[in-house]
């Protein structure tokens, strides 16, 4: 194509506002703001949503009214925050697996003493900047040159969200509706406790007919917002993997297993001291040997392990399915780097990057702090090279194929897992290959796999960002910047908001365990799986059986032609948590139903920025940022004893019954649930012809 024929929306040679003060705070605090929303979603569902859309749409609302942004401006704002909400899926996706590697002679992960504030924010910095630098070089050959092949959905999205501020579109009203929607629904849930948290149908262990089978839900806005923006194609395959575990085969164990056989097996995992002890996953009575929650304890010790193998599979399948993009996609940008600018000829505004000599320097600068710096896990300054060069050579590869594969399916079906997986897989078996097995190496391991993850996915939104800086008419090199600073900014913020919501409470601590994350309510999905695979592979004692289940589970829906990966993810996941997403996506299913027999016929931008999606975002904002900040309140005892003395689950409880009580819940999620519908049907105003 030629891309001389394209116009952007501000021509080159117009001087225009960019990259100042303003663009840059306003930017930054949506990237602590979405990064750590992202953080706290991605530990409880093991989901994100992307946030450049949301964050233009808070830009040409509040930038425009308060501060008088330019176009170019927006542009940045939402460049800057889109860093955090990518580097925060990356960290939380690999990074909490520090702390289910293999245990010490005491028990306790050897990854633990790297799973800390100064750690974290290193990584997530380094990865970070690996992501947008790796990217510095590719923009021209991906963006530009593939302008008509490589559609960047969320970038020429948020491009035309953008467009549509300059002509007056007032987006944001919804979103923001959605927001203060969420915030009172969440008020009322997590502070007051009018409305139930996880309502619970469960048979017991001792039922001969359905033993153990459990039917819950955590009715949270963030879950039904979540639900509604991915559609119910999605959300119905994730619920799908969800009932396979919590009604097929927990309670097909539960008849099978003995209860002894499977605290042998939570012993096993080092998911509870001993037989002797109380407590551990499940809630172990050696008294009566019997589980307080037995679905609970059976999940913890066999359905985990095949929803982790389900979940592997399912990522490299994906992965593998994309081998010919993978192929032609480094081809075609390692052949741009050869191209030779055209001399003499001043570079236009729009084509202005940041110099390749700082690419070459900044990767050279980032295996030489991995070698020096403490907080870096390894023996040597060798042993840290290597890892270095590692994530370098992996990142090279993995930051273009995230690159492509998000130019033509969109940021949220990147593959980002299997990409993980498949470094750590790497990895290990260099490691192995050089002789370095057992527990002390697999920190190390997991630090390459983490950088990948951060850097894949950051370069995926660094180039949805390009796309819409390339039609709007940014400068690219004022973006490449604001990246950076917005990688820097956020990664202070997501370390913080990780090491807060890990906090135990004194009913954990009680219960022996001392890391939120890891329990039921932060599962940590991926890093859970990232850390099994390194513990299987460098230490050989994997219960193979059980992943094995899992990854033929996975080949069975590949062949049903199914995409196994979110089918695996609901494996894997509570149910509790896949079922109000399914929720959400059926609403969403419903608006479409409704809008086809209406014959409304909707481009694929104006689904994106329809009331329904935009308040759904907001539901998603909202209540991810209300968990956020009632679990940084939850740390102080004095405020955390405080918020109990105001709950009024007794005396609804009391009042209504237990199961009334949790009745009363459902109804206020139903209530949520039309208002999301009956929005969801609103027409949105027209953004044709901007």
């Amino acid at each position: 194509m030629s891309d001389t024929k394209f116009k952007p929306f501000v021509a080159p040679e117009v001087k225009m506002k960019e990259l100042t003060l303003k663009s840059i705070l306003l930017g930054c605090l949506a990237g602590v703001i979405f990064g750590a929303a992202t953080v706290y979603l991605a530990l409880k569902a093991g989901l994100t949503v992307s946030a450049s859309i949301p964050i233009a749409v808070i830009a040409i609302t509040l930038g425009r009214k308060f501060f008088k942004t330019t176009i170019l401006e927006n542009n940045i704002i939402q460049t800057t925050g889109s860093a955090g909400e990518s580097i925060a899926a990356g960290v939380v996706f690999t990074l909490p697996g520090f702390l289910f590697l293999s245990a010490n002679e005491f028990g306790i992960s050897g990854g633990e003493a790297y799973f800390d504030y100064v750690t974290i924010l290193i990584l997530a910095i380094f990865g970070g900047i690996l992501g947008t630098l790796m990217m510095i070089p590719l923009r021209r050959s991906l963006i530009v040159k593939e302008h008509d092949t490589l559609p960047y959905p969320e970038g020429t999205a948020c491009a035309s969200v953008l467009k549509a501020g300059e002509k007056g579109g007032e987006f944001a009203k919804t979103a923001f509706l959605g927001l203060g929607f969420a915030l009172a629904y969440a008020m009322l849930q997590r502070v007051f406790h009018v409305i139930s948290e996880t309502p619970a149908f469960i048979t017991a262990q001792a039922n001969k007919v359905f033993p153990s089978a459990r039917l819950s839900g955590d009715i949270t806005p963030e879950y039904l917002g979540v639900g509604y923006i991915i559609g119910p194609r999605i959300a119905g395959v994730l619920v799908a993997g969800g009932v396979l575990s919590w009604l097929c085969l927990i309670p097909l164990l539960a008849s099978l297993v003995p209860n002894e056989i499977i605290a042998t097996q939570l012993v096993k995992l080092g998911l509870l001291a001993n037989l002797d002890t109380a407590g551990g996953s499940g809630g172990w009575n050696p008294i009566t040997r019997t589980f307080a929650d037995s679905a609970g304890a059976i999940y913890a010790a066999y359905v985990k392990q095949i929803g982790a193998g389900a979940v592997a599979a399912g990522g490299i399948i994906t992965l593998i399915k994309t081998i010919p993009t993978i192929i032609s996609s480094f081809k075609d940008s390692m052949g741009s780097l050869k191209e030779k600018k055209e001399g003499g000829a001043e570079v236009p505004r729009t084509e202005k990057d940041i110099s390749f000599k700082f690419v070459i320097f900044g990767s050279l600068a980032l295996v030489i702090l991995m070698a020096l710096l403490p907080q870096i896990p390894g023996e040597s300054i060798w042993n840290k090279l290597l890892i270095g060069l590692l994530v370098v050579i992996f990142g090279a590869f993995f930051v273009t194929v995230s690159s492509r594969i998000v130019g033509l399916i969109g940021s949220s079906n990147n593959p980002i897992s299997g990409m993980t997986i498949a470094t750590i897989m790497g990895t290990c078996l260099i490691f192995i290959a050089v002789g370095w097995t057992g527990k002390v190496f697999e920190p190390m391991a997991l630090v390459v796999g983490g950088m990948i993850c951060i850097a894949a996915a950051n370069a995926g939104a660094t180039s949805q960002d390009l796309k819409s800086g390339y039609l709007v008419g940014a400068t690219p090199r004022n973006q490449q910047i604001a990246l950076f600073i917005g990688a820097i900014v956020s990664s202070l913020v997501i370390g913080w908001t990780v090491h807060i919501l890990d906090t135990p409470t004194r009913e954990m601590v009680a219960n022996g365990i001392h890391h939120a994350i890891g329990t039921e309510d932060l599962s940590a999905p991926q890093a859970t799986l990232m850390a099994t695979l390194i513990k299987g592979i460098l230490g050989g004692d994997l219960d193979w059986q059980f992943v094995l289940v899992g990854v033929f589970i996975a080949i069975t829906l590949e062949l049903c032609g199914i995409k196994s990966l979110s089918f695996a993810v609901g494996v894997y996941l509570p149910l509790a948590t896949t079922l109000p997403i399914f929720v959400g996506g059926a609403i969403r299913g419903l608006v479409e139903w409704k809008q086809k027999r209406s014959g409304i016929k909707l481009t694929a931008e104006e689904e994106e920025l329809g009331k329904g999606n935009l308040f759904a975002t907001g539901l998603v904002a909202g209540g991810a940022v209300a968990g956020v900040v009632v679990a940084v309140l939850s740390v102080n005892e004095t405020v955390a004893d405080g918020l109990k003395s105001i709950s009024a689950e007794h005396g609804l409880s009391s009042l209504f019954g237990a199961g009334g009580y949790q009745i009363l819940g459902v109804l206020f999620f139903a209530v949520m649930g039309y208002v999301l519908y009956r929005i969801g049907r609103q027409k949105q105003a027209p953004i044709d012809n901007i």
